[in-house]
């Protein structure tokens, strides 16, 4: 099965051929069939698998790991602010983040990103607030695949996944940076016209001129916290004795990284499955591979969640506990 879905996309389109919807709507099919095509052939091997007791434990504990590495991935970008030399004024980062991560699912992939910069741009500008938003996932990307070369050499892979790295040289940075600033506000005000409200973009670029070295590290801290809750996945399905957990790690790092890049459904749904499967189909039985990755997607869509409903409720206690210490104030003013 995987060396027939190898050899479609190795497949040569004929010059000039375009994908009627655009070709993000034939990325998300494709891999969306891809798996739903592996789901269907391995019906029977999926069936026969079983969560243990114990299983079930890792689950829980893979969605806590979860819940805790969007914590850390919102730490990394209050460490990307604050590197950029931005304040937050009166806006707290990490609420911001956790509450507008959820966003993301919605179709055009966009949504969490105009969320970021209509709340963040009155405190620090429209421009910061962009760069620190388009500065995020390259980052994060970055950080990524330098956890590739952990599973060996792969036929020389280990030695082209740091090459990324280099892009974030202030020479490379500035320009691609300026680049996308233009494109993608474009592409955001489009998406929500108030955005036009907020002040105009005060310079291009991030205006730094050493290397991101502390926001990287601060990547490299999310991409092993995001890892140690599909380490848990791989635990309830007895995966672990398949293979070294470099191994692990630099396919994990690699679909998530593509996942991340490759235009297709919101949340990189499908892509990260797909190539999951397309990187260790060969080694590790897919019937398991198949349930570790789609637990995964699951207990990571619903730490999500409840992110971003941990936020709200502790919002709504906030302004009820307000209203509460208000109350006997204006009650005795009253009555004096």
């Amino acid at each position: 099965m995987l060396k027939r879905f190898r050899s479609l996309l190795s497949a040569k389109l004929p010059a000039g051929v375009r994908f009627p919807g655009g070709v993000k709507l034939w990325i998300t099919l494709l891999t969306l069939g891809f798996v739903v095509w592996a789901l269907a052939g391995h019906a029977a091997g999926l069936r026969s698998l079983s969560i243990t007791a114990q299983g079930w434990w890792w689950l829980v504990l893979a969605l806590g790991l979860s819940w805790l590495s969007l914590l850390v991935n919102a730490g990394a970008w209050q460490v990307l602010v604050s590197w950029l030399g931005h304040g937050t004024g009166s806006t707290p980062l990490v609420p911001l983040y956790l509450s507008s991560n959820l966003l993301k699912y919605l179709p055009g992939g966009v949504w969490h990103f105009i969320q970021r910069v209509r709340v963040l741009g009155p405190s620090i500008g429209t421009g910061p607030a962009l760069v620190s938003v388009l500065m995020e996932p390259m980052l994060m990307v970055v950080a990524a695949l330098l956890w590739v070369p952990f599973g060996g050499w792969q036929s020389g892979l280990a030695l082209l996944t740091p090459l990324p790295a280099l892009l974030l040289l202030p020479r490379w940075r500035e320009p691609l940076l300026s680049r996308l600033e233009r494109s993608r506000l474009r592409q955001l005000n489009r998406s929500d016209p108030d955005l036009a409200s907020l002040p105009p973009l005060e310079q291009l670029g991030s205006g730094r001129k050493d290397y991101p070295l502390l926001p990287l590290l601060a990547e490299l801290v999310f991409i092993t916290s995001r890892f140690s809750g599909f380490w848990c996945c791989i635990q309830v399905f007895g995966l672990t004795p398949v293979l070294p957990i470099g191994s692990w790690m630099s396919a994990f790092a690699l679909a998530w990284a593509t996942g991340l890049v490759v235009p297709a459904a919101p949340g990189g749904l499908g892509v990260f499955e797909a190539v999951l499967l397309l990187r260790l189909g060969s080694s590790v039985p897919e019937p398991a591979l198949l349930a570790v990755a789609l637990s995964y997607r699951l207990v990571v869509t619903l730490a999500d969640l409840m992110a971003a409903t941990g936020v709200k409720a502790d919002r709504m206690i906030a302004v009820r506990l307000h209203q509460l210490s208000d109350s006997p104030q204006s009650s005795s003013s009253s009555s004096s």
